[in-house]
Formats: structure tokens, C-alpha cells, sequence
């Protein structure tokens, strides 16, 4: 049985884990390709090594060729500003998966993610789960992220996941609906029954898909199990920490 193992010390995100996905021995051409059934408009991907408190991982941003080149792909709102993401809503994202023609684990495990996330989103904001409607994983790239990990999933073959206790970090983060603890609501509702670590970081270091795909993938959570490991892929993250490598390291191997 093909497993993998999330090391996430620095946390999780979709780009983080796709990116380590793909470092692992994931054809990223395949997976580029397959996201093109999605109804996205343009869109391109952009891979490059970067150097994180001296660990070499890979970066994954996701630019959106719909958004005008003067406007960032994200950004703060503030007032008058328009906003050029495209907000989705659950029932929109999960129709375009299912209409993408992929493959039945790939089509099931994306699906997974974005179901938890509703979940999630449905009780905090105290509406039904059918009329959730996503802001920042609604837009462009937390879809490519959700989608492209479940296609680098089957790429390498992975039937089941486990991963380290889930690192929260602290602080603040500004969502959609304005300034929340970390983690925010829809996150922390997602890692009930997850292990957590603590963490003395003040920043946000598992964001809302990286909640979601652990709430709906991971198997088991803990030390690492008995495999022999074949690839090892590291996917790095957006933060410069002080004293550890914003990195998301995975395991790809074999159960033992």
C-alpha cells in the first residue's frame, strides 16, 4: 500500500502541498493538464526552487490571467476598491469538479475538501450548506490548490495519508468579513478531533484548505509510521520565519 506522510511542522496550505506533490515526483505537466477541464478561464501556474532558512523547496503561485496585470491576486479590500475575484459558491464549485471529467478518486477526494470546508462555513455563519458561498476559497487559486493535490495524489498512486499534529500558529488574519484570531473560525471548525502543536509563531501557518484536506484526507495523525520511504518532496510556503524553514515536508513510500 502506497502511503504518504504530511511532516507539517510549519503547517499546511493547498499550494504548499501541491507544490511538495509535485517535488515528490508528481507530473506537473499531467496535472496542469487535467486542470484545464475546469471551467477557470485563464490561468497559469508558476514553479520555481526557492531557499527557506536554508531548505531547498519548491513554489507554487497561481496567477490568474482573468485578473488586469495592475491588479494583485490578492489583496486587501479597502473602500471603493472593486474586487476582481470571482466568489464562488459551494454548489458552482462542486458542479464544475463534477463536470470536469476526472478521475473517480480524484473527482471524490476534491470533492471531500471542499464539503468539509462548506461544512465548516455553514456553521459558522449559521446558513444551509447548499447556499455557502466561498470568498478567499472560492477564488481561482484555492481551486487549482484542492484539485491539483487530489490529481498529485493519484499521480503518485497514494491510497492512504497520515500526518503530524497540525501546527495552528498565532496572531491575526484578515479574511473577507474583516480581522480574526488564528486560526479563524471556519479553520479551528474544521480541526475539531485534529491534534494540534503548539506553537509560539504569530502568523498563520494552516490556512482554510489546509484544514480542509486535513479534516478530509488524513488517515491518521501522529508520529511517523512504519514505511520505507521512495521520494520526499518539500513545498515551500509564503512566510519567512526567524528559526525554521517555512516548508511543508512529505513522505511518499510504502506501509510497513
Amino acid at each position: 500500500m502506497r502511503i504518504a506522510y504530511l511532516d507539517c511542522f510549519s503547517g499546511i496550505s493547498g499550494d504548499m502541498l501541491l507544490a511538495a506533490l509535485v517535488d515528490a515526483g508528481a507530473d506537473r505537466d499531467r496535472i496542469e493538464g487535467e486542470l484545464r477541464k475546469l471551467s477557470l478561464g485563464d490561468f497559469r501556474l508558476e514553479w520555481k526552487k526557492v531557499v527557506k532558512t536554508g531548505v531547498s523547496a519548491l513554489k507554487l503561485d497561481v496567477i490568474d490571467e482573468n485578473i488586469p496585470p495592475v491588479q494583485p491576486l490578492k489583496t486587501i479590500k479597502v473602500l471603493g476598491q472593486h474586487d476582481h475575484h470571482h466568489h464562488r459558491g459551494y454548489k458552482e464549485i462542486v458542479e464544475m469538479i463534477e463536470a470536469a471529467d476526472l478521475a473517480p478518486r480524484v473527482t471524490a477526494r476534491a470533492l471531500a475538501i471542499f464539503e468539509k470546508i462548506a461544512v465548516a462555513e455553514a456553521k459558522i455563519h449559521s446558513v444551509p450548506v447548499e447556499t455557502v458561498h466561498f470568498h478567499e476559497v472560492g477564488a481561482l487559486d484555492s481551486i487549482v490548490d484542492v484539485v491539483g493535490i487530489a490529481l498529485g495524489l493519484e499521480e503518485l498512486g497514494i491510497d492512504l495519508i497520515y500526518s503530524g499534529h497540525v501546527p495552528t500558529g498565532n496572531g491575526y488574519v484578515r479574511c473577507d468579513h474583516g480581522l480574526y484570531p488564528v486560526p479563524a473560525p471556519a479553520t479551528m471548525e474544521m480541526l475539531i478531533g485534529i491534534p494540534l502543536r503548539s506553537t509560539a509563531i504569530q502568523k498563520e501557518l494552516t490556512t482554510p484548505t489546509g484544514a480542509g484536506v486535513a479534516a478530509a484526507l488524513v488517515h491518521e495523525f501522529g508520529d511517523l509510521p512504519s514505511m520505507t520511504v521512495e521520494s520526499i518532496g518539500y513545498g515551500a510556503g509564503t512566510r519567512d520565519l526567524p528559526d525554521q524553514p517555512n516548508v511543508l515536508r512529505l513522505l511518499v513510500g510504502r506501509r510497513t
